[in-house]
């Protein structure tokens, strides 16, 4: 993922920051709690493709 199309990009429903999950392949909102897939190098930022987190993803990392 591109680090300055990252910047560009926001959550479609709340209009807030998305962090990129290499491992998933995912652009994450942390406060939509939601998970938004990237297929082939294009994300897909469309409500009813993404995924909702769980609160054990939303838990900070140790």
């Amino acid at each position: 993922m591109d680090p300055k199309l990252l910047e560009l990009l926001v959550c479609p429903v709340t209009k807030g920051p998305l962090t990129y999950d290499r491992e998933r392949q995912e652009l994450v909102s942390r406060s939509a709690r939601l998970a938004y897939p990237v297929r082939d190098g294009i994300p897909v930022l469309l409500e009813n493709e993404a995924r909702t987190l769980t609160d054990d993803e939303l838990e900070p990392q140790a």
